[in-house]
């Protein structure tokens, strides 16, 4: 497994990180056994970030995120957890300070930790941004200071959500962003924002390798929210792969791990065989010529993108 700096932060991660979305029940019902199974596969493997949130499975995924690391040496990983969304199907968004207080306090309990190294402002689209520069962030300034967080981040699916934020704080208040759908095969938008962000001193996390959905077999989930085209175009990437007998899943994980300036990748499961191909996805080398046709098959979408949130944080959408 390959390490990489995380930003400014003194965290070295690994390439592939795993997100435990997927352990809150998100994709299909799942079991503690497998759940504790799979979090163990991805330590052994190499795996040493973890990023969860109480909105996945409305806790579960912290729940079980915690039993899963009961007994093993704290040192062996850093853990981020999030605040500020709890349940996207019911709306309910709460950036206040003493919601952002008591979220990271119970998170810490869920986990079994005294700390967490990174808590995350979680999709802050659907925020008020003067809330999160003058009342969200300083509050978890002070819960940093209590030790109760080593780093403090900001994510989110539009991608002018981060300058947004970032040219309204000094340096050294976000320490992190995490960007989800936007390096990926069909969309590398994320690309663009990279200068801007290191001159921020700000560490990198990309998310969702295969787009929610869009870059595999399976397809994409009834609540994705991306347009026909979108999906169309990616499904005839997946038809491509399918016809010469290979896995765009591996080549969507390679190529999102590729990038030498994006730090992680987070990959998010609840099967034990699927964490351990995807670690062996990114220790191998990527197939540059079936990279280059997929490319090709995807280049009519390309950066085509879906936004959501308040209106003032919304991207504009590109799809021509």
């Amino acid at each position: 497994m390959e390490y990489r700096n995380l930003g400014n932060t003194d965290m070295q991660v690994s390439v592939l990180s795993f997100g435990a979305s997927s352990l809150g029940g998100l994709f299909h019902e799942v079991n503690l056994e497998d759940c504790v199974e799979t979090v163990r596969k991805a330590l052994d493997g190499g795996i040493n970030f973890i990023d969860v949130s109480p909105a996945y499975g409305e806790t579960l995924a912290e729940v079980n995120l915690g039993r899963a690391l009961d007994g093993i040496p704290r040192d062996r990983y850093y853990l981020a957890t999030k605040m500020g969304a709890y349940s996207e199907a019911k709306g309910d968004y709460d950036y206040s300070a003493d919601r952002t207080a008591r979220s990271l306090h119970e998170s810490l309990k869920r986990l079994g930790v005294d700390y967490v190294d990174l808590v995350q402002c979680h999709d802050i689209e659907f925020a008020d941004p003067d809330q999160i520069v003058e009342e969200t962030l300083p509050t978890l300034q002070r819960l940093k200071k209590e030790g109760l967080t080593r780093f403090i981040g900001i994510t989110g699916l539009p991608l002018k959500v981060f300058p947004n934020i970032l040219e309204r704080v000094d340096r050294g208040v976000v320490d992190t962003i995490l960007s989800f759908c936007h390096y990926e095969l069909n969309d590398d938008s994320l690309a663009d924002l990279i200068p801007y962000l290191q001159g921020k001193g700000v560490g990198i996390i990309n998310a969702s390798p295969t787009g929610m959905g869009l870059l595999t077999t399976r397809g994409v989930p009834a609540w994705h929210p991306a347009g026909k085209t979108i999906v169309d175009g990616c499904r005839k990437a997946v038809d491509y792969c399918t016809e010469k007998g290979v896995d765009i899943v591996k080549l969507a994980v390679q190529y999102s791990c590729s990038h030498s300036d994006i730090p992680t990748t987070l990959v998010s499961t609840a099967r034990p065989k699927n964490i351990l191909d995807n670690i062996a996805f990114v220790k191998e080398p990527m197939d540059q010529h079936l990279l280059s046709e997929v490319l090709d098959v995807l280049k009519p979408i390309h950066n085509f993108n879906f936004t959501r949130g308040r209106s003032e944080n919304r991207d504009p959408i590109r799809n021509s």
